[in-house]
């Protein structure tokens, strides 16, 4: 038996084609790129919005280790979750925070 065909604390990852871990190992990804993806791909059978949730965090922290943090980094965010709570675009979310060229 190899680890990969069994699971410890839920079968979350079981139904796969491949899972994270495999994933992350063939393309040499750092360990927060692997928990980004891990919680993307395992949301809807585990913890659901929490897990995207997780995943923003995840995403946030790799934008800080490996760029400046900035005040443009900050309203972007804002835009984001602006857009999230008021389901409106994110485009136009953008424009009602000013920062227009975000996607660059």
């Amino acid at each position: 038996m190899k680890a990969y065909d069994s699971q410890v604390g839920g079968g979350h990852y079981k139904g796969l084609a491949i899972q994270p871990m495999q994933y992350s190992m063939a393309n040499n990804l750092n360990a927060g790129q692997h928990t980004a993806i891990k919680y993307i791909t395992r949301y809807p059978e585990k913890a659901g919005k929490i897990d995207l949730y997780k995943s923003l965090h995840v995403v946030m922290i790799l934008i800080e280790e490996e760029y400046e943090w900035t005040e443009r980094d900050s309203a972007i965010i804002a835009a984001i979750m602006a857009a999230i709570s008021e389901k409106t675009p994110l485009s136009i979310a953008a424009k009602s925070t000013n920062i227009a060229g975000w996607e660059s």
